[in-house]
């Protein structure tokens, strides 16, 4: 397993913006997917978005599809922009990478929290 290292959660008010970062320093090729899940308080993991590596093919849940985007670059590095940003978005947002189907993790990062308030 990676060690995948996220950055750039913080508290922002609703309406706002934010962008969340994804080191992937030891990205493998048996990395099909690069994903963000987020964990609400109490709650359990709740799927966000993904991306193909290679095809750039995206995914989002249906609560943040037009207001997030997600993205990498040359570098591995994963972000999740963020805009319009509600309160239900609060939560710790962690960064995982998956092989092929998703039938296996290839990494997990150690989350960063994004509280939306006012």
């Amino acid at each position: 397993q990676v060690q995948l290292v996220e950055s750039g959660g913080g508290l922002v008010q609703p309406g706002g913006s934010l962008r969340i970062s994804c080191a992937n320093p030891g990205f493998t090729f048996s990395t099909y997917y690069m994903t963000w899940v987020r964990q609400a308080p109490g709650e359990g993991l709740e799927f966000v978005s993904s991306i193909h590596v290679n095809l750039g093919t995206t995914y989002y849940t249906d609560s943040v599809k037009g207001r997030f985007t997600i993205s990498r670059d040359n570098a591995n590095t994963l972000y999740l922009q963020m805009k319009d940003l509600k309160p239900e978005d609060t939560g710790l947002y962690y960064c995982a990478s998956f092989g092929f189907e998703f039938r296996y993790s290839t990494g997990w990062g150690q989350g960063t929290q994004v509280t939306v308030s006012s």
